[in-house]
């Protein structure tokens, strides 16, 4: 296969230039759920407008004919009339009772598979991408973003469906009575839809900056309280509540600028129902008295009928312009979502068409290996290694030398730019990722806990491990007496991030899962830095018994390891510079490794 990967930009696309209507038919092909049944539901939102419209109707009749008929009035004709006013509401009631649980359970369904696909898309980008993205507005795009869709689909959805249907059956029967005075309310309200477009555009863009504000807030109040220490241990509450506060404001201003354009709107909604309501009482009367010029006479019930029905047009009208306003945020939403989404898993998984690597050490090859971050120089630079299987190897390099990047690509956290990573002869793009997972596993500098027990936190190693597989594998690293003095043995919480356990107790935790996971190749960033020195003996040990039948790449700042490890690689400025074993590099004088290890030793002695 290629052995190039595109190197533009990762930051995840906004999805900001998508149409509405483009963004509706994009959300529904992610949640086909959410039209499920829609037919029905339009269908009884209709039922539902159309019981209200016949209690205007039901009172113009018994006006017309029930109390002012030729013959006098007409008790059984109102009784009847008022029977099926009567039935019209509570067909309208059922109806909409139906419609609004339908309505619930299927934008609720379509909006779980959306949070679903949203947060697994999440884990499927690269680390590369996942970097460049704010927390704060990463998480805001898979909470905030899709409540904000869940509220309009529920509760605004529900709302538009009906409102459009009684403006519809209003509109029609209004016509039925009078075509004229149906042309005089539509043009009452003919400057307000005539600017729904400019309205939506300007919606739109005040709502995205709201939605991007809420993500640097989200960013600004989360830092803080995950780095509580560093706040505390510098005294810069003030600082932090000051980065709080501006984030907050600057939220508040987009805020309110965007509620700006929803009270410019809304009040020209009210201008309008204003005037339509005086045209149809002005035009009405003249019509109903003189004919008015038009040709045309209407009764005093159809003068009251038509009021009524103004009524319905008006109120869903009215309603609509703060539908169209939660619409728009919705929309916004629903744009940064569909962008999580739309953004390319450039890691891609083979999946059943990948192969799948043996059992037992792996042979691991760099081939002309090249890297850069998107925008940035290169970081590694033609590396070509050859590390036999069963070998311990050891990775030095000054800060910033490329070796830890060589760690993310052998794990495939990341592609190469340029070359290939070859496990057993296979390029890793071509393997099947959870043969990649198996065989291949990363020990990171600061292993991550999650806030459970420890037994669940070493159970990501392997998922089906039972109790006493864990202390067996404890006792092959010879931690079962650390393991037997906790607190609670495996039950013990281990608190946020792992903070109720010391950093080199993290990094136990972080062997023993490595060790359950039971891998053929193991890559340790830098696995023993910054440890509690009482444990170092322990870990070193416990990585000995690891890393004993494997193939090991070890990234390494204390040059102990590289002094145990088979072969020393040395990178300097994203090349290879020296290699082999560890007696042969230090009596090299002038070298680069060398120089490191005097250094190292000097630090010790100091």
């Amino acid at each position: 296969m290629s052995t190039t990967t595109d190197t533009r930009t990762t930051g995840m696309d906004t999805g900001e230039d998508i149409g509405a209507m483009d963004t509706i038919r994009r959300g529904v092909a992610v949640s086909p759920e959410l039209t499920d049944g829609l037919g029905w539901t339009i269908a009884l939102a209709f039922l539902a407008a159309t019981g209200q419209v016949v209690v205007p109707i039901a009172v113009q009749q018994t006006l017309d004919r029930g109390i002012n008929g030729s013959g006098g009035p007409d008790v059984s004709f109102t009784v009847v009339m008022a029977l099926v006013a009567a039935l019209a509401i509570i067909v309208a009631s059922w109806a909409s009772y139906l419609m609004t649980s339908r309505l619930f359970t299927t934008s609720e369904r379509g909006l779980a598979t959306l949070r679903v696909k949203a947060f697994r898309h999440v884990h499927d980008l690269p680390v590369l991408t996942q970097n460049t993205e704010r927390r704060g507005a990463l998480v805001s795009r898979v909470t905030s973003d899709v409540d904000q869709v869940s509220q309009f689909l529920v509760f605004g959805g529900l709302l538009l469906i009906v409102s459009v249907g009684q403006v519809v059956i209003a509109t029609v029967v209004m016509l039925i009575y009078s075509w004229q005075l149906a042309v005089i309310v539509w043009l009452c309200f003919a400057p307000l839809f005539l600017s729904i477009r400019y309205f939506q555009r300007k919606l739109s863009e005040a709502y995205g900056v709201v939605r991007r504000q809420v993500g640097v807030m989200l960013s600004a109040i989360s830092e803080p309280v995950v780095g509580a220490a560093v706040v505390k241990s510098y005294a810069i509450e003030d600082r932090t509540q000051e980065r709080i506060d501006e984030a907050i404001d600057e939220y508040k201003s987009a805020s309110t600028r965007a509620q700006q354009f929803t009270v410019v709107s809304f009040s020209l909604g009210g201008i309008s129902a204003g005037l339509a309501n005086a045209a149809v009482l002005v035009f009405g009367i003249q019509i109903g008295l003189h004919g008015g010029g038009f040709g045309q006479d209407l009764t005093a019930g159809k003068v009251l009928a038509f009021a009524f029905l103004v009524t319905l047009f008006v109120g869903p009208v009215q309603m609509g312009t703060q539908i169209f306003t939660d619409a728009q945020n919705a929309l916004v939403s629903w744009r940064r979502v569909i962008g999580i989404l739309e953004t390319p898993a450039d890691l891609v998984d083979p999946g059943e068409d990948g192969q799948v690597l043996p059992r037992g050490p792996i042979d691991v090859s760099l081939r002309d290996v090249g890297f850069a971050y998107p925008g940035g120089p290169p970081v590694l630079r033609e590396i070509d290694l050859d590390i036999p299987a069963g070998t311990r190897v050891a990775v030095v390099g000054e800060t910033g030398s490329g070796k830890s990047t060589i760690a993310k690509l052998l794990t495939r956290l990341m592609d190469p730019s340029s070359g290939s990573v070859q496990l057993d002869g296979i390029d890793v793009r071509d393997i099947a990722q959870a043969s990649l997972r198996r065989s291949v596993v990363l020990v990171p500098q600061e292993g991550f806990l999650f806030d459970d027990t420890l037994a669940s936190n070493v159970q990501y190693g392997r998922l089906d491990a039972t109790a006493d597989e864990i202390r067996a594998s404890a006792d092959e690293l010879g931690l079962g007496d650390w393991l037997a003095g906790l607190p609670a043995g495996l039950d013990t919480r281990v608190g946020q991030r792992g903070e109720s356990l010391s950093a080199g107790e993290r990094q136990l935790v972080a062997l023993l899962r490595a060790q359950l996971a039971d891998p053929d190749l193991l890559v340790l960033d830098e696995a023993t830095s910054s440890v509690d020195p009482a444990l170092e003996m322990r870990i070193g040990r416990a990585l000995e018994r690891l890393m004993s039948g494997r193939t090991s790449v070890t990234i390494a700042h204390r040059l102990s390891t590289a002094e145990s490890a088979d072969e020393v690689v040395v990178v300097d400025h994203g090349r290879i510079v020296q290699r082999g074993p560890h007696a042969v590099l230090v009596q090299q004088e002038g070298s680069v490794y060398a120089g490191l290890h005097a250094s190292w030793v000097s630090q010790q002695s100091s």
